[in-house]
């Protein structure tokens, strides 16, 4: 098992590599660019090439099956869960092939709002109660993939 950061504006990459350190699982932090390498050699930095999906491309390409991807695009997510991998939120929301259906049509729901109203439409902060939920759900996903 690999866990991999979809690391561009991810408010989480700090909780995933202690969650990773704590199991000794290898994590890829995947971006366009401007992430410091770690010298922990349990810990990789992949710059991709800028343009879009491009760092969402690499990850489906090198994910298998129960990696664990952390997310906040919804596209991604489902793309993963393709491969039977694991696709985590920030917030915590873990994606399951139950639930990534609505996840989409809300999505596009939001997207079409914006283009018929011409307004934008805002996600709520991201808050430490939010942070205390990723810890909680990435440990338990990490801890029960271990074990298998």
């Amino acid at each position: 098992m690999q866990i991999f950061i979809d690391a561009d504006a991810c408010p989480v990459k700090d909780e995933t590599i202690k969650v990773a350190e704590r199991y000794r699982v290898p994590v890829k932090i995947v971006s366009n660019g401007g992430m410091r390498p770690s010298r922990d050699p349990l810990i990789q930095t992949i710059t991709v090439p800028s343009g879009a999906d491009a760092a969402d491309d690499w990850i489906v390409d090198n994910a298998r099956e129960n990696d664990v991807v952390i997310t906040a695009d919804i596209p991604l997510a489902a793309r993963i869960l393709e491969k039977d991998a694991h696709a985590l939120g920030p917030t915590g929301r873990l994606f399951t092939s139950e639930t990534i259906g609505m996840a989409l049509a809300m999505r596009e729901l939001k997207q079409h709002l914006r283009e018929a109203t011409q307004t934008q439409t805002r996600n709520r902060s991201f808050e430490a109660k939010d942070r205390s939920n990723f810890l909680q759900e990435l440990d338990k996903l990490v801890s029960r993939m271990c074990k298998k």
